[in-house]
């Protein structure tokens, strides 16, 4: 949908706040609808039918979340993004999973991002319409035409792919630094899976939880994940709540797999000094040794904003030295043969510069 054409609603009871956001986005060439409060957004909403809207969660009568819940019910695929004030990741995490699509932090210091989340959203709430279109019309055939129903299995699990890819967008879109690491960290667990014998459903599990592990960093304010320079101890707690974010955002979500659980795991170590439970030994998922081992491998091996690549040598190195430590040791050794000098992997995928 372009800019032209798209209807937005924005609802917040502050007047220069609301009016701010109205005027950046007209100038940008969509069309803006106001409401002061979540009674009238909601009034609004049913009349105009808008294609996006944007709402402050904290409103005297009808609050934010009150509103996300009518919409949802009503509208479930009109997206929806949350601009809350700071310091209220909770309530971030409870409108996420209401069903907000992504949430933007007040005072909203760069116009750009916040039009930058509303041209994402609008993308992807028109696959997402393109993707129930062809459902629908697959659903029919396959009662139609029962000899197609392995096909119609195969379509269904592309559409489910799409879904997470989606997903997956929420985090990467908010930090350029780590712009492909949950893809790249997706596509070299998916090879270690394989190389360990997984079977083709855990396989598949491995790399659709490779593709979601960080999107609790929606939750992270983007000055922390992008400073520059090494950060506080406290700030570095702040960050590591990301796997628990990503398992609340994640855990009502009706995949065949085990996804949530091997998002809050993939911090966790063999030796139980990793986070946020201390998890030791048989008590960690396969799959989450897997994504842990990945994780480590393609993050040392990529540019951070606070220091340069370190490389797949130095990577290889430290798992090594931690291998049965904290490392599971098939997943050290499966990940040293396709990374290590006779390896193909890194020609075969450009997963590591």
């Amino acid at each position: 949908m372009s800019a032209a054409s798209a209807k937005i609603l924005a609802i917040d009871d502050e007047p220069m706040v609301r009016e701010s956001i109205a005027a950046y986005l007209e100038d940008s060439g969509f069309e803006m609808l106001q409401a002061f409060n979540g009674r009238e957004g909601l009034d609004l909403f049913r009349r105009e039918k808008p294609d996006l809207i944007l709402v402050d969660l904290r409103m005297p009568e009808v609050d934010g979340l009150d509103v996300l819940s009518a919409v949802r019910g009503e509208s479930p695929g009109t997206p929806i993004i949350v601009v809350s004030g700071t310091g209220v990741m909770q309530d971030a995490i409870e409108a996420l999973r209401g069903g907000a699509w992504d949430f933007v932090t007040k005072p909203i210091a760069d116009m750009a991002v916040l039009e930058h989340a509303v041209a994402k959203a609008l993308e992807r709430a028109a696959l997402l319409r393109e993707n129930a279109a062809y459902q629908t019309d697959l659903e029919t055939r396959i009662l139609d035409r029962t000899a197609d129903l392995e096909k119609a299995n195969v379509q269904l699990r592309a559409a489910l792919t799409a879904t997470v890819n989606s997903i997956a967008t929420m985090a990467e879109m908010r930090d350029p630094y780590t712009a492909g690491h949950q893809k790249k960290v997706s596509l070299l667990a998916e090879a270690l899976a394989k190389e360990l014998g997984l079977s083709e459903d855990r396989v598949e599990c491995v790399r659709v939880a490779g593709m979601v592990h960080d999107i609790g960093k929606v939750c992270v304010p983007l000055e922390l994940l992008a400073k520059p320079s090494k950060l506080e101890v406290h700030e570095m707690e702040y960050i590591k709540m990301h796997s628990t974010w990503g398992h609340e955002i994640l855990k009502d979500i009706p995949l065949p797999w085990p996804v949530a659980e091997i998002v809050l795991q993939h911090h966790e170590r063999l030796d139980g000094s990793g986070y946020p439970r201390g998890l030791t030994g048989a008590a960690l998922l396969q799959e989450s040794r897997i994504i842990a081992v990945a994780d480590v491998v393609e993050a040392m091996s990529s540019h951070r904003p606070y220091r340069p690549s370190m490389g797949v040598g130095l990577a290889l190195a430290e798992i090594t030295a931690n291998r049965g430590i904290k490392y599971c040791p098939d997943c050290v050794d499966a990940c040293k043969r396709l990374l290590g000098p006779d390896g193909s992997i890194q020609n075969a995928f450009c997963l590591l510069p």
